[in-house]
C-alpha cells in the first residue's frame, strides 16, 4: 500500500515535466509502474533502472545536439 501511494506521488510530481499527461494520469501511471515493478522481480527492476538511465542519456546527448 506504501508503495503504491510513493509511485502516485513519484507519478504526479513526474507528469509535470512531460507533456500530454496530467497530474491525475500521471498518478495512476506511478500506481501501475509500481505494481509493474514488484512484478517484474529483482533483475526486472536492474534492468528498469538501467533502461532509464540510457534514456536519461540519450535525451541529454539529443538535447545537447539541437543548435540555439
Amino acid at each position: 500500500m506504501i508503495g503504491k501511494i510513493i509511485g502516485a506521488i513519484a507519478g504526479k510530481n513526474i507528469s509535470k515535466h512531460v507533456d500530454g499527461v496530467g497530474g491525475t494520469g500521471g498518478a495512476l501511471l506511478g500506481v501501475g509502474a509500481a505494481t509493474v515493478m514488484r512484478r517484474m522481480g529483482p533483475l526486472g527492476l536492474v534492468a528498469a533502472a538501467v533502461g532509464g538511465y540510457a534514456l536519461k542519456r540519450y535525451s541529454e546527448k539529443r538535447e545537447a545536439s539541437k543548435p540555439r
